[in-house]
């Protein structure tokens, strides 16, 4: 059974803008934002949207306001978690 391909984790937008919005995707690989991503988005609890109008509008300001904290601190210690990790050598 396949679920439907609108269905999907309303955080994972905010992870995304928050990521574009601090710059992060200029500065790190594909593959090291895919990292931030997961471990990031492993912090929060998950949020199933089928459209994004849905939380435009029933989504109360106070509400979206604590998911973008949790974001930005989930984000900041993602980072904070692969800044010190080891370089692998190549």
């Amino acid at each position: 059974m396949k679920l439907h391909d609108d269905i999907h984790n309303y955080y994972e937008h905010l992870v995304t803008e928050h990521i574009e919005q601090k710059g992060l995707d200029k500065l790190y690989s594909a593959d090291y934002l895919a990292d931030i991503c997961c471990l990031a988005l492993n912090q929060v609890p998950p949020r199933y949207i089928r459209y994004e109008v849905d939380m435009a509008f029933y989504l109360p300001q106070s509400e979206r306001r604590q998911m973008e904290m949790n974001v930005s601190h989930a984000v900041e210690k993602a980072v904070g978690f692969l800044k010190s990790q080891p370089q692998e050598k190549k």
